[in-house]
């Protein structure tokens, strides 16, 4: 599509839209002669140029990438406006948008009701899903894994309860046995589970932890926020496609969170809370002096920590949605170009002699480190910063990030490593971009390259 019509369109058609209500003349203090603007848009596109280039396969360092340009023009179209989806008559188009989509999301995952909205970022959306759990059960902590995302641990002291972090088994995923042993003592009330850390992508086992809740009364929650969509490639044919047990189980868990913005195409920030129970709803009631509805429909505000929302973030992932539906067919087959990539570079590693697979990869996510002499940690630490720095300078430069894995991990995985120090920083690629199906092999080269000098 061509974005700089359809921008354009943005604009003419609120110009349209407003013309509607008659003319009046815009304030003087607010006018900005042109000369004035091109001098200062010229000093701020020089400074954007300071970032790196996610839009390019070349960068497969963070969870980063451009939305799509349909968000692009959808987000812009309704910033114009500037709907607040507090309450319907901050932004009535926009609102009904927002139960629109959060139903495609709840539909994706399974859940026959729901109560939801979408949010400004995961750590938000956490942050209700948690605070809902510690109503329901307030004398009780939370337990999630020690690799799960730290906003975890940082909530549970927000909200003032008791956070666990759990061990993890040999790919990273919660260790059940050590689970169910925390949850015999009687002190944790809700488990967290993952479905795609934002390390390695790990899926915790979902399926067989919900008997854990049945043994022990406990609520599970699903931070699914990286790795939500990827359950369209549940059952899935070809090599992209996922077991389906851990996805499927996540419609029988009490609430659920996703980012729009990572693999759902849209700009920060547009993160989403689900509940399966909507009598949960109750937990949110408040009132205030100055706000007042219009009508007796739900506000979206009245089941939100959250007060002002943007309803730019909605409609950016409505119209997102309208073309590329949350479906195996829709945003599906973009999530698959990710983990074909994923799954062709974890087999171009394995067949090299420079580098070395940390584990093979779940969804989207690489990891890895350089073959060193010794075969040590403290030497793979030192080859893997020195390959992260180089990789970023030059002709052709490459953009790759680093995991810290500590020693009991890393050898727990490669054995013949010696641990010579407490842990070891290895490389770590996000192939998020549905382009790096097409680049992976140059990726590669690249690396090897690095690792040849390293």
């Amino acid at each position: 599509m061509d974005l700089g019509h359809w921008l354009g369109q943005a604009v003419e058609a609120n110009r349209a839209w407003a013309e509607a209500y008659g003319p009046f003349r815009s304030h003087p203090s607010l006018e900005i002669d042109d000369e004035r603007f091109a001098e200062v848009f010229g000093t701020f596109t020089e400074r954007l140029k300071e970032n790196y280039p996610f839009f390019h396969p070349r960068y497969a360092g963070q969870m980063l990438k451009p939305p799509h340009p349909a968000a692009m023009v959808g987000y812009l179209t309704a910033m114009q406006i500037n709907p607040n989806n507090h309450a319907l008559d901050g932004g009535p188009a926009t609102a009904r948008m927002e139960r629109e989509v959060v139903e495609q999301l709840a539909t994706m995952f399974g859940y026959d009701t729901h109560l939801g909205h979408l949010t400004t970022s995961g750590t938000v959306a956490n942050l209700e899903a948690l605070f809902v759990a510690r109503e329901l059960h307030p004398d009780r902590g939370v337990a999630y894994s020690a690799e799960a995302h730290y906003t975890h641990g940082r909530m549970c002291g927000v909200l003032g309860v008791e956070g666990h972090a759990v061990p993890t088994d040999g790919r990273g995923r919660i260790d059940l046995d050590a689970l169910e042993e925390l949850l015999a003592t009687g002190r944790v009330g809700t488990v967290v589970l993952t479905a795609g850390t934002t390390g390695l992508g790990a899926i915790d086992p979902i399926d067989r932890a919900l008997a854990l809740r049945e043994r022990y009364g406990v609520r599970i929650h699903v931070d699914a926020a990286y790795g939500g969509f990827f359950t369209l490639l549940a059952g899935a044919e070809g090599p992209a496609g996922l077991a389906e047990a851990p996805w499927r189980a996540i419609a029988r868990c009490d609430s659920i969170v996703v980012d729009p913005h990572k693999h759902g195409l849209q700009p920060y920030g547009c993160g989403a809370v689900l509940f399966a129970d909507p009598e949960v709803g109750r937990f949110y009631l408040h009132d205030s002096p100055y706000t007042y509805f219009t009508s007796e429909e739900l506000h979206l505000g009245e089941i939100s920590l959250e007060c002002s929302r943007a309803g730019a973030s909605a409609a950016a992932l409505w119209l997102t949605f309208q073309l590329l539906p949350p479906t195996p067919e829709g945003l599906g087959q973009v999530l698959a170009a990710g983990r074909r990539a994923a799954l062709t570079w974890s087999e171009l590693i394995e067949g090299s002699e420079l580098l070395d697979l940390y584990q093979p990869p779940e969804l989207d996510i690489v990891s890895y480190f350089p073959v060193t002499e010794p075969a040590a940690l403290s030497a793979i630490d030192r080859a893997s910063a020195r390959i992260l720095q180089e990789g970023m300078t030059g002709e052709h430069p490459v953009f790759l990030s680093t995991l810290r894995a500590d020693a009991r991990a890393f050898t727990g995985r490669h054995p013949k490593l010696t641990a010579d120090a407490e842990g070891a920083r290895i490389l770590r690629s996000v192939l998020m971009k549905p382009e790096s199906e097409d680049y992976v092999t140059e990726l590669h080269s690249r690396v090897e390259e690095l690792a040849r000098r390293a």
